[in-house]
């Protein structure tokens, strides 16, 4: 790769990336909280709730890799500055949407865009930083992750609450446009213009099946019960199933003939990469139905504020950091009985708020739901951390780029799934009146699908790598290290 000299501009490029890709994630859980003002304000139908988040995701998924060899192919620095560009102009975009198939239009194209902008980060970090000075930053990447996961909903609970700036839930968007503005200017100035010195090819074919397979499968899961379940929603079903086999044989083809295919086909050999994979899905999937859920359960059905109910979030965030705590020493030690607990303790943690929410009904408070969001947490912690080093210990050294965007892939894509099939249950339970009683019901029925998926996430735990090929793996990382700094 071409690099310029390592300076201490080094430092200011990263924090700038780190920010941008900080606003990413911010802007993700910030709209859960938003989700019933934007319903009521703009009349929006469930259907229209659910693409605002899955149709995000879903973009980002689809164009998180091209997105990287984009900036490896015409430069880091300038496919940054077009990503957080239009991630900007899309955000004006969203807080000025009059109906809701504008707002979904803006979020989808923003999903987009952010897949132009966030993979240039670990790409340039690579770059400017030896192996052996990668683990702090990746570290303060990390960090940054998780204090996102906890200012995301409490800011954008005050935003909503506060009416700040007198315009509503419209001021979650709004404020990334300041943001954005003073990124790209201070990304022009101080992020270098690296590339990669390798011949890349970009995948359009793979691109376009993989796009068009996986909107024919979350149209009907999310439009489905709207339109009453004709027979063209169940033929998209059936034709998703035969793009996504045709896109398959295409990647296979594309990986024997020019090794540029999207996804490397061959990494799904390996059991424990492929358990990993499936273990990332399930655990996304479920987190990210069961909070769109719970948000629209308590602001709707209990008459809780946006900031209140972005409170009821924060235990869950801040157990996370517990668990961050606890499988930081222990994951690689033990190895997968580490995210075994924290999908077990996930899981244990849904189901037992779905009996507090039962049993308190429309008494419910904001401290009920403390202990259950803390368990959940924590076992979020103990998942998350050891979970990617574990199903990329077996991955040759080569394969581990294309290993960590495929492993970034599937989280997004298992995200967008989970919010369309969770989802669906929920508002097909709800039915047309957003009463407490049926919004209670939909909760637990959301609740218990989102449990299926926890379990479902630590069986496939058990299929990971053993804690001899976890250890070995970090015996052979630690030799790397000594060998560069002798």
């Amino acid at each position: 790769m071409s690099t310029p000299d390592p300076s201490p501009k080094r430092a200011v490029a990263t924090s700038i990336l780190m920010f941008a890709a900080f606003m990413d994630l911010i802007d993700v859980t910030i709209v859960n909280v938003a989700l019933p003002a934007i319903r009521s304000d703009l009349s929006a139908s469930p259907a229209h709730l659910q693409w605002i988040l899955g149709g995000y995701t879903l973009a980002f998924a689809v164009l998180l890799i091209t997105g990287g060899r984009l900036g490896d192919i015409f430069g880091r620095q300038r496919i940054f500055v077009i990503g957080v560009a239009g991630f900007t102009a899309t955000s004006l975009a969203a807080c000025l949407s009059g109906s809701g198939d504008a707002l979904v239009i803006a979020r989808v194209v923003q999903g987009g865009f952010a897949a132009l902008m966030v993979p240039q980060l670990l790409s340039t970090v690579q770059v400017l930083y030896p192996p052996k000075e990668r683990a702090a930053v990746f570290g303060i990447v990390g960090a940054v992750s998780g204090t996102a996961a906890v200012i995301g909903p409490v800011l954008g609970g005050w935003l909503v609450t506060s009416d700040a700036f007198g315009i509503g839930w419209r001021s979650i968007f709004l404020i990334n446009v300041p943001v954005g503005i003073a990124l790209m200017a201070l990304a022009i100035t101080y992020v270098p213009n690296t590339t990669s010195q390798r011949a890349t090819r970009l995948d359009l074919s793979g691109v376009a099946l993989a796009t068009v397979g996986l909107l024919l499968l979350v149209f009907p899961l999310i439009e489905g019960r709207e339109q009453g379940w004709p027979v063209w929603i169940w033929a998209m079903l059936a034709a998703s199933a035969m793009v996504l086999a045709l896109f398959v044989v295409n990647q296979r083809r594309a990986e024997r003939r020019t090794q540029s295919s999207l996804l490397p086909m061959h990494l799904f050999a390996n059991r424990g990469f492929s358990a990993g994979i499936v273990t990332q899905a399930a655990f996304q999937g479920s987190m990210a139905g069961f909070v769109l859920a719970l948000v629209i359960y308590l602001q709707s059905g209990l008459g809780f504020s946006a900031i209140h109910a972005g409170l009821v979030l924060l235990p869950f965030s801040l157990g996370a950091f517990v668990g961050v705590g606890i499988s930081a020493p222990f994951g690689l030690r033990l190895g997968k009985v580490v995210p075994f607990a924290g999908a077990v303790a996930q899981a244990a943690g849904v189901a037992w708020l779905a009996v507090i929410v039962t049993h308190r009904g429309d008494a419910l408070g904001g401290w009920n739901a403390t202990p259950p969001m803390l368990l959940a947490g924590i076992g979020l912690g103990l998942l998350v951390v050891p979970l990617i080093d574990i199903a990329l210990s077996t991955v040759d050294a080569e394969d581990a780029g294309a290993a960590s965007g495929t492993y970034s892939t599937f989280q997004q894509l298992g995200a967008a799934l989970g919010i369309a099939v969770i989802g669906f249950v929920f508002f097909d339970t709800v039915g047309d009146t957003f009463t407490s009683s049926a919004l209670r019901s939909g909760f637990g029925a959301a609740a218990r699908w989102a449990v299926g998926g926890y379990l479902m996430c630590a069986v496939s735990t058990l299929f990971l790598p053993d804690r001899n090929a976890v250890q070995e793996h970090a015996r052979e990382q630690a030799q790397l290290l000594e060998t560069e700094t002798v």
